[in-house]
This record gives structure tokens, C-alpha cells and sequence, in this order.
């Protein structure tokens, strides 16, 4: 494979993870059956595996194995897969559709969508637990993710934006809600794919990773933000300007479309400034950014 085949890559990671996660999800006729379907519905066939696109490019600075690249990939995507089963409930933002299908709780039940979100997110730790690699790297993955999904994290942002609805909210305190809800997850993916390598990064190589991922992380919440005032739902694979019909704040109602859009092209620069440090060794980095601000849903 050529190294700027960006397209063969993408396709080549995304093969290798539904496999993985076929392989690490629990059978489909395993007891309890109808959740483990339901899980399965809710990981496989679906979405672009943004998370674990990052854990891959990390890991090629590091010359990381793909096994387990491939390990970390699946334990965020299934923390990713469980905070969109819980994000679609009634109790939450009540939506009907996810990638393109009937979201868990309309093809299953709300009852049986908890679960699988449960399910989900200790099958997650589960399989970074036993994961080949020292226990000291082990430990370092496992506090990454738990903090990355915590209430300093993934769920203080879902909490944040749920307390938010209907209120005004300064650029700033959209910018923190966004850091913790999308941004921290995404960060945890860059640096787990790090973690995977044997020696540890030196300060300025963690520092550039941290510049990278909060630049990314932005990045990735604003193109939502601009995507759900102007694609149609078939296109999203979710309901299209739901945001504006629940009264959210967003960076498109605080700064205006253009604004917003400038502003993302802006955050891809800085994500490409702060991987400098690697020169072509971070290409894939530099795409994945392109691919989080030029994508169409």
C-alpha cells in the first residue's frame, strides 16, 4: 500500500475492526440472547470509526502492534457505541435514528438499551484488562478511557449539554461542554494508540498529542454542529436540525454558519501545526484531521 493511499488505509482499518469487534462482542445466541443481539446491533455495520482511525495513526509514530491497536480501537468504540445507545433514549436527546437505522430503544425496547450501554461499557474495560501488553501500559490505558468517559469527561459533557437546553451559553462555556462530550473520547483514541507502543512518549511528544487531539476534538463537535443546520437526515444517518428543534446551543447559533465553518478550517491548521515535531511519520494524522473537517455526515 502506498503510504498517502489515505482511502486504502481507512478501508483497511475499518475492515479489521468489524472484525475485531465481531470477534469480541458476545455471540449472537449466547445467553442472555436478545442482549447480546441487541449490543451487536448497536457496534457493527456502522459508522465511520473515526476513534479507532486515531488509535491506528497514534500508533504508527509508536510502531505499535496491530493486535493491539486493534484491542484499543475496539474498547473505545464500544465506549463511543454505549454513549450514542444512551444519547438516543427518551430520557436523553430521544432520537429514532442512528446510522442510518432505528436507534436501540426503537428496535429493542428503552429497558434492554440501558443494558446494552452497561454492557457495553464494561466489556470496554474487559478488554484493555486483558490486553497483550506490561501492566504498567495496561493501567495507563484503563485510567485514560475511565477518565475519558467519566464525569471529567464524556458524561460531564452529556451532562452539561443536557442542563443546557433552552439556555444562553458564552462561546467559552460551549467550547468546555464540547471538550468533555466529544473531545475527551477523542483524545483518549490518539493517546491510546500511543500507549500501544513500547517505549512511553517523551513530554514534547505527549504535548504535541494533546495540541493535536484538543485541536481535533473541536474540530470534529463544530462540522457536527454545521452538519446538523445543513444536510438532510438521510445523508447524517441521524435526524437532521434536531439541534435547533430541542433549542440547543451550538457553534452555529452563537457564531452563524460561515463563522463556524471558519472556524473548523481553522482548528485542522492547528492540528496540523502541532504534529511538526514528526514530519511524514504523522501523515495519517494530518488526513484524519482533513477527513474530521471536510467530511459530509
Amino acid at each position: 500500500m502506498r503510504p498517502d493511499d489515505f482511502a486504502a488505509w481507512s478501508r483497511q482499518v475499518q475492515v479489521q475492526m468489524e472484525d475485531t469487534l465481531d470477534a469480541l462482542l458476545p455471540a449472537p445466541e449466547a445467553v442472555p440472547a436478545r442482549l447480546h443481539q441487541a449490543m451487536r446491533y448497536a457496534v457493527l455495520d456502522g459508522g465511520k470509526r473515526v476513534r479507532p482511525l486515531l488509535v491506528f495513526a497514534a500508533g504508527e509514530l509508536v510502531r505499535a502492534p496491530v493486535a493491539l491497536l486493534a484491542r484499543a480501537a475496539a474498547a473505545v468504540e464500544m465506549i463511543h457505541a454505549y454513549s450514542l445507545v444512551h444519547d438516543d433514549m427518551p430520557c436523553m436527546d430521544d432520537d429514532a435514528l442512528r446510522r442510518g437505522k432505528p436507534t436501540v430503544h426503537v428496535k429493542y425496547d428503552e429497558a434492554t438499551a440501558l443494558l446494552v450501554g452497561d454492557a457495553l461499557q464494561a466489556q470496554a474495560f474487559g478488554i484493555l484488562a486483558d490486553s497483550n501488553c506490561s501492566p504498567s501500559s495496561r493501567v495507563a490505558m484503563l485510567s485514560l478511557l475511565a477518565s475519558a468517559s467519566g464525569s471529567g469527561g464524556m458524561c460531564g459533557g452529556q451532562a452539561i449539554d443536557l442542563e443546557s437546553v433552552g439556555m444562553p451559553l458564552t462561546l467559552q462555556e460551549l467550547e468546555q461542554m464540547h471538550r468533555l462530550k466529544t473531545g475527551a473520547l477523542l483524545r483518549a483514541s490518539v493517546l491510546l494508540g500511543a500507549l500501544c507502543g513500547d517505549e512511553p512518549l517523551n513530554s514534547a511528544g505527549r504535548a504535541a498529542l494533546e495540541a493535536y487531539s484538543q485541536a481535533v476534538g473541536l474540530a470534529f463537535q463544530v462540522v457536527d454542529d454545521v452538519l446538523d443546520a445543513t444536510a438532510d437526515s438521510q445523508t447524517l444517518g441521524k435526524t437532521a436540525g434536531k439541534d435547533a428543534q430541542d433549542n440547543k446551543p451550538t457553534y452555529v447559533s452563537i457564531l452563524g454558519l460561515d463563522a463556524s465553518q471558519a472556524l473548523a478550517k481553522k482548528l485542522s491548521n492547528e492540528a496540523h501545526q502541532a504534529l511538526g515535531l514528526w514530519g511524514d511519520d504523522a501523515m495519517r494524522l494530518r488526513q484524519l484531521a482533513d477527513l474530521i473537517v471536510q467530511r459530509k455526515a
